[in-house]
């Protein structure tokens, strides 16, 4: 397991995402290049508040922009979002609402 990338990879989640397997594009799925850690570029970036979209598109640049440093920045940016409590839910849901594919 990494500390650093998309998705949160606790066993909860584990079956959350092979549902969404075949929701994916291919771009989307590039997502799944690296494994899996407990935070990330999408987390740092907005988490819940943010679109499904826009999570694709910040995992995909995470893949492909992948650093030592850039991982270290992600961890500092995860403190303050733990601390602010930002990106907590989205708008009128809980946590996020259920992606639903090619978004």
């Amino acid at each position: 397991m990494f500390v650093i990338f998309r998705y949160p990879c606790r066993q909860v989640f584990r079956s959350l995402l092979m549902q969404y397997l075949d929701r994916y594009t291919p771009e989307q799925a590039r997502r799944h290049d690296l494994k899996p850690g407990i935070t990330g570029w999408a987390q740092v970036n907005g988490r819940n508040a943010i679109s499904w979209e826009d999570k694709f598109k910040l995992d995909v640049w995470y893949v492909d922009n992948w650093s030592v440093w850039l991982d270290v920045k992600i961890i500092l940016m995860t403190v303050v979002k733990v601390l602010r409590r930002d990106g907590i839910s989205a708008k009128g849901e809980a946590t996020m609402e259920e992606f639903m594919g090619h978004n």
